[in-house]
């Protein structure tokens, strides 16, 4: 990889307390506004075989180690946060990392880094930032500067033209503005000559122990958007409403019978014994053999136990936790414990608040802050928050992935970020196959063309 010093320095020219960046590659200088700026970092090992994939608003790289696993080639990708992109470029050194904002992302400079032209890229995957449209923004509004994100997006669509794309996102950009944001996505997509499809999956569905939703918006211009949205191989959580049961079955197509849901014990069981705030972020993998498939192929390739590190819980967090059995949550604690809002909340409300996780149950969706204040992300038997590494088995991340950061906050924010491993990489098959059966349709017509100019050749 090419060595780059990074400068900083005041400008006047933008302001007093506005810096610009100076990057040194080569002998060569650029100058930008730091929001401005985009910094390629080339990939330091060489490219992997596999159908071509480039991953936008990639964070750690969920979508991408998905459908690395589903046989893909991930070319390049591109995000913002620096620490997501440290994590990235650890764990992807095949891979060439555009570090910077999309706006100034360039198709030609995609294009020409990963040596193909307009037209030829297989897929294009990713999901602009989400926050803007999930439902726990309660000010959420398209008008939101995040929620304009996509546009770059579709710009690099039509200036790339991939042959298929996978936009992921949260279920409240199916609803923000009375669906609008969506239907314009499709508009814009299909007069680019996509055809395309929407849907909400749900991870535990194809094997991750989370109880997680993601709305997909899938489009291709070489056959049927359907083909790309894979059948589940699990069943369906029972905490699911009949409404939402409804929706995510919705165009199902009919299937074996289905695989059990994963529970978080067959998931994280192995894991060794951590004292709240303890962990080392490097450690030998642990001597308890696993138990479980699941448990075996974490731990595949992996020559060491990674992040099995947990946040520090106060002494008044920690006496709460005492009281909250597995499976429970703040309704199991003493009053006089509570905060002043939840002293205030009905028994019905925030049921996931102060939660235990239950080692025979799934994990509800895991956030950016593994905090018991916001969800049920205590351990099923020892009084601490799960570990970086436990989060990252429940989004089905290998034991071998390594995430990078400033601080364990900011690793549970890559995890928490993530599309669930099992989740994309079955995407990542079904996006493989609908390319082998187009390019099979493909030769087919190609041949009775060939074989009806023969004939009227020979007739004539």
């Amino acid at each position: 990889m090419e060595r780059i010093r990074i400068l900083l320095r005041k400008s006047l020219r933008f302001g007093a307390h506005k810096y610009i960046k100076l990057v040194e590659s080569n002998g060569c200088h650029k100058r930008a506004g730091i929001d401005l700026v985009m910094e390629m970092q080339k990939r330091s090992e060489k490219k992997r075989r596999g159908r071509s994939c480039v991953d936008l608003f990639s964070g750690a790289g969920g979508l991408a180690v998905g459908f690395r696993k589903a046989g893909w080639n991930i070319l390049a990708a591109n995000d913002i946060d620096e620490d997501a992109a440290l994590t990235f470029r650890q764990n992807f050194p095949e891979t060439t990392f555009f570090l910077g904002p999309i706006a100034k992302l360039k198709a030609k400079d995609l294009l020409a880094e990963c040596n193909i032209n307009k037209g030829e890229l297989d897929c294009l995957i990713g999901g602009p930032p989400c926050q803007s449209f999930s439902y726990n923004n309660h000010q959420r509004s398209a008008n939101d500067a995040r929620a304009r994100l996509f546009e770059d997006y579709l710009r690099l669509v039509r200036e790339l033209a991939p042959k298929t794309l996978i936009m992921e996102n949260v279920p409240g950009i199916l609803t923000i503005d009375n669906g609008s944001v969506v239907r314009v996505i499709a508009s814009k997509l299909s007069r680019l000559g996509y055809a395309v499809s929407v849907k909400l999956l749900s991870a535990e569905q194809f094997g991750a122990p989370q109880i997680r939703r993601r709305a997909f918006i899938v489009a291709t211009r070489v056959g049927d958007s359907n083909e790309l949205l894979p059948i589940p191989s699990h069943g369906i959580s029972r905490d699911t409403s009949e409404e939402n049961r409804a929706y995510i079955n919705k165009h199902d197509r009919k299937t074996p019978s289905r695989k059990k849901l994963v529970t978080i014990q067959q998931a994280i069981g192995d894991l060794p014994r951590l004292e709240n705030g303890g962990g080392k972020h490097v450690r030998k993998m642990p001597s308890k053999r696993p138990t479980t498939q699941y448990q075996r192929n974490a731990r595949k390739g992996a020559t060491a136990l990674y992040n099995h590190v947990c946040r520090n819980l106060s002494e008044v967090m920690l006496e709460r936790m005492k009281y909250v059995p597995e499976g429970g949550n703040w309704r199991d604690i003493p009053r006089r414990l509570l905060t002043e809002g939840m002293k205030r909340a009905r028994s019905s409300d925030h049921t996931k608040r102060y939660g235990r996780l239950s080692r025979k149950g799934l994990s509800a969706t895991l956030l950016t802050k593994c905090d018991p204040h916001w969800g049920a992300y205590v351990h099923p038997t020892q009084n601490r928050t799960i570990s970086v590494r436990e989060a990252a088995r429940i989004q089905g991340f290998p034991d071998e992935f390594q995430f990078a950061g400033e601080s364990i906050s900011k690793q549970y924010a890559q995890v928490g970020n993530a599309v669930p491993i099992p989740l994309a990489q079955a995407l990542g098959e079904a996006a493989l196959k609908h390319l082998r059966r187009s390019e099979r349709k493909q030769r087919s017509a190609t041949f009775i063309r060939s074989s009806v100019v023969t004939k009227r050749k020979r007739a004539a």
